[in-house]
């Protein structure tokens, strides 16, 4: 099993701030990268990335993400004070799998949030050694998990917009959603 690990809304440091963590887990990495790579080819984008997507884009995106086999496990908090105690926590909860073969993060991550991580693999006695940073226009499974997470957050912070509400239902109606977590919220 390969996981992916990203979030979303965790820079913001003024006003009302909602943040998410998603955990895409796969089973068959190799066949998820076709698939995601077929998913771009097929719409003409080198990569995805949701911050430079329009919602045409992202939605021709998304309906496509559940012909592939992942599931994921997001978690959400509001107002984030300690950031670095928050995520290690939410680490805590998302990390229970032991078939772990790698973990991928973004690397344009902090330092620190890459230390959190592998304090909390370490607590778990998972190797340290299967976390691997990656550029994210590099590595597909890093661009659903960025997708992910920024739609989970947008939908909480509009759950009545209607294309991220739609999403948002699919994943729980098509069992990809496995776990939300909320954090202060």
């Amino acid at each position: 099993m390969v996981i992916f690990i990203d979030e979303s809304g965790i820079h913001k440091q003024t006003g009302h701030s909602t943040a998410s963590v998603v955990y895409v887990r796969v089973k068959n990495l190799e066949k998820f990268e076709d698939g995601i790579k077929k998913i771009e080819k097929d719409l003409n984008i080198s990569s995805f990335h949701w911050a430079e997507e329009r919602w045409l884009m992202k939605n021709k995106f998304l309906s496509r993400i559940f012909e592939l086999d992942f599931t994921v496990k997001v978690a959400i908090f509001e107002n984030p004070v300690g950031l670095g105690a928050i995520l290690e926590s939410v680490f805590q909860h998302l990390i229970i799998e032991e078939n772990i073969n790698k973990i991928y993060i973004d690397g344009e991550k902090p330092k620190w949030y890459e230390h959190k991580l592998k304090k909390v693999l370490r607590d778990k006695g998972v190797a340290v050694k299967k976390l691997k940073t990656v550029r994210s226009r590099s590595e597909v499974g890093i661009q659903l998990a960025d997708a992910l997470a920024s739609l989970i957050r947008y939908y909480h912070d509009n759950p009545e917009e209607k294309d991220a509400k739609k999403w948002f239902n699919k994943l729980k109606k098509e069992k990809k959603l496995s776990l939300e977590l909320w954090v202060n919220a």
